[in-house]
């Protein structure tokens, strides 16, 4: 007598089930790859994240160098207001032996520490009557989209 329920039913389908084999697998593959795609952009968008957030650190630095030169001007003001402090764009840190040459060179090598020792790294300090115009110079192209020759520009009255 033969049952109506057939106790191994995975028999009587296993022409169905051979041309299956290995889809699961694929499947498995395909949403790794997926995965990988994906943690691949997610390390992308980290690294241009931690390239920007130094950008915006040194432009903060940078303005506040432009104060720090402003208060030492401040604290010399009629020197400043008759220009001697004024100087072209310089790169270079000298030796000081005024209070102004001593003044300029410590904010060079603030500069030079803070923004990077290069030869792009300068500082400008223009000053008329007691309107003076402070310049940080810096390289910052390795932001998105930053240039080599950045700048920060401070205006202010003594």
């Amino acid at each position: 007598m033969l049952s109506k329920y057939r106790p191994f039913a995975w028999q009587a389908s296993s022409g169905r089930r051979s041309s299956q084999r290995g889809v699961g697998l694929i499947e498995v593959l395909v949403a790794v790859l997926v995965l990988a795609i994906g943690l691949l952009g997610i390390a992308g968008l980290q690294s241009r994240a931690l390239k920007n957030g130094q950008s915006a650190f040194e432009r903060s630095q940078a303005v506040t160098l432009t104060y720090l030169m402003l208060d030492a001007m401040r604290a010399n003001v009629n020197a400043a207001r008759t220009g001697q402090y004024n100087m072209n764009r310089t790169c270079n840190v000298n030796a000081g032996g005024t209070l102004i040459t001593n003044d300029q060179r410590l904010w060079l090598q603030s500069m030079k520490q803070t923004l990077g020792d290069r030869d792009t790294t300068c500082g400008e300090i223009n000053c008329v009557g007691n309107r003076c115009t402070i310049r940080v110079f810096w390289d910052d192209s390795r932001a998105t989209e930053g240039s080599d020759n950045y700048s920060v520009e401070t205006i202010s009255v003594l």
